[in-house]
């Protein structure tokens, strides 16, 4: 008689310890699976913060970068047009920055459209470590042209303030 009754408390220990295992396990996957659907919302804003607009130029051109053929880093006098749109922006508070990113038409097209995105994006990136609100910062899509007439003017970032 005594070991019915230790086989089935060892068989009442065995389930007790099994639905406590299920429902740990539920409860992880439960908090897991709450914590991936914050995830898109995060990722969400970040493509509407890395959104372009297709807008015609236009405002004031308050500075304007060139770069090296095939670079986006920052040109050495990189601070010292920060500092002049900084300038400008204080001088007109209710006005904002739209970055014009440029390529050269040589090369692959959308090699050198990424290229521009990512110009601009370094520019907006020095714009903000120098204090200038992102909410004031808007990135325009960006086109090929040659400016004046040559590649090196076409390799630019123009800075415009806008209504």
């Amino acid at each position: 008689m005594m070991d019915e009754q230790d086989q089935g408390t060892r068989i009442g220990v065995g389930v007790a310890l099994g639905v406590a295992l299920l429902v740990a396990i539920g409860l992880s996957l439960w908090l897991s699976m709450r914590g991936t659907q914050k995830a898109p919302a995060a990722s969400t804003i970040a493509a509407v913060a890395e959104a372009f607009i297709d807008a015609p130029l236009a405002g004031e051109v308050a500075g304007t970068l060139y770069f090296a053929v095939g670079q986006a880093e920052l040109p050495p006098d990189a601070s010292m047009a920060v500092d002049k749109v900084k300038q400008a922006l204080a001088a007109a508070p209710a006005k904002k920055l739209v970055l014009s990113g440029f390529h050269d038409p040589t090369g692959d097209p959308a090699t050198n459209a990424e290229l521009a995105k990512n110009r601009a994006k370094a520019v907006r990136a020095a714009l903000q470590a120098g204090g200038v609100d992102a909410a004031r910062i808007a990135l325009r899509k960006p086109e090929s042209t040659t400016g004046s007439g040559s590649d090196q003017e076409a390799r630019r970032v123009e800075i415009r303030l806008v209504e």
